[in-house]
């Protein structure tokens, strides 16, 4: 077993909040958090923005089994 970061991705907001993806894992936490970063800029006004376009992405640690054939980025 190793320990990963899984990247997870949500468009909107409260209930009409979904999981956008939630399969890629990281071996170091930067790495991930560098995609976190880039996958929920916006280029728009926030307060204007409709809440289904809204993206909110974040890591979190997982421990996986070795050899379990998940891909993990470095």
């Amino acid at each position: 077993m190793i320990h990963v970061f899984l990247l997870l991705v949500y468009i909107g907001t409260g209930d009409g909040r979904k999981l956008a993806s939630g399969d890629m894992y990281f071996r170091d936490v930067r790495s991930c958090n560098y995609f976190a970063k880039e996958l929920s800029k916006r280029y728009s006004t926030y307060s204007v923005m409709d809440s289904r376009d809204r993206a909110t992405a974040y890591c979190v640690p997982k421990y996986v089994k070795e050899g379990s054939g998940i891909e993990i980025y470095d």
